[in-house]
């Protein structure tokens, strides 16, 4: 799929399939292109060129683009979108036209029940929290039943203390309805908390797809490394299969001879301890996180800082000469 605004190219080559009854989550940085993939499957947006397909129908391509309300698709936004004027019932009503009043109201209340928001039924959305307006939102996207679930951004409005709950709660509910879910966010920790698989875009390109897993421990590129956790990053170049770093040598075994690299060490990697062990180093700055401590490091070509996240108290206070050992696993190499 391709899409365009102006001379603008927004969504280069994309292709993507979601599996029935899989949480799909759609990553990446602000531009990245994820917003406006959603609002094309969506129907909000005509792509350029390419085709969707939903359930074996095509729903949208060069001779074809059904409206919105013919696609079968439920949309849930990030700032729920509820009609401050309507009860709660009513909002989750609002998207079951084909039915008569009676029998609206009845699968509204179902969706409700589903989500623990019965006894609000009659209540206005100025009523309930954050957290109670997102279960209303879920409810009326799911009333009618899509045949996949949008969902943009669906937890970036809510207090950082409430997201776990919500996010926990939320997943329960789509694996009980048994629903097909896309959902967009910039948060890889998320992301890796709700999807089955993940799908990293960039610059409006699919940069990887696979399992949380994948995407972790197998990043395909430096960019995919660094968007799943802070790493230390080393321009080096291979001779005899290793390739120098400030915390020592790296095994680059498949990488040709005098190739140009960039190793990734994962923060979480580093292990600061007495001097004497390791790769010497020198604190130059330390940061206490509450379990964990985050510790800049000077080491002794003068060069590169290094980064560290180490569990708090491990490091002495007024440490200042010490050593540094990395855990193999926590060492990525790319070729530059």
């Amino acid at each position: 799929m391709h899409h365009h605004y102006g001379k603008r190219h927004i969504l280069r080559g994309v292709s993507l399939q979601a599996e029935p009854g899989e949480v799909l989550c759609l990553l990446g940085p602000s531009g990245s292109g994820k917003t406006t993939l959603l609002r094309i499957a969506a129907g909000i947006e005509t792509q350029t060129s390419g085709r969707l397909v939903l359930n074996e129908r095509e729903i949208s391509g060069p001779d074809l683009s059904l409206p919105p309300e013919k696609r079968g698709i439920g949309l849930m936004f990030q700032d729920f979108a509820l009609f401050p004027h309507l009860t709660i019932i009513d909002n989750v009503r609002f998207g079951l036209t084909q039915l008569s009043r009676k029998d609206g109201r009845g699968e509204a209340m179902v969706a409700l029940e589903r989500v623990g928001m019965a006894h609000h039924a009659m209540s206005y959305p100025h009523l309930l929290s954050g957290g109670e307006q997102q279960r209303v939102a879920l409810a009326r996207a799911l009333a009618p039943r899509p045949g996949v679930l949008l969902m943009d951004e669906p937890f970036s409005g809510l207090d950082s203390r409430l997201k776990d709950a919500v996010r926990i709660e939320t997943l329960a509910i789509l694996r009980e309805a048994r629903a097909t879910a896309i959902v967009v966010t910039h948060d890889a920790e998320e992301a890796m908390r709700l999807g089955d698989r993940i799908a990293l875009l960039r610059n409006g390109q699919l940069v990887q797809t696979g399992t949380a897993e994948d995407l972790y421990h197998r990043p395909a590129d430096l960019f995919a490394a660094g968007f799943f956790s802070e790493i230390n990053v080393f321009a080096s170049e291979v001779h005899d299969g290793m390739a120098m770093t400030p915390l020592g040598p790296v095994k680059s075994p498949d990488i040709a001879e005098r190739a140009a690299v960039s190793v990734a060490v994962r923060h979480s990697g580093v292990g600061v301890v007495e001097a004497g062990k390791g790769s010497p180093a020198r604190i130059v700055a330390r940061r206490f996180l509450g379990m964990e401590e985050h510790v800049t490091l000077a080491v002794p070509d003068g060069g590169d800082r290094v980064e560290a996240r180490v569990r708090a108290g491990d490091v002495p206070a007024g440490a200042r000469e010490v050593g540094l050992v990395v855990n193999e696993k926590d060492i990525l190499v790319f070729e530059s």
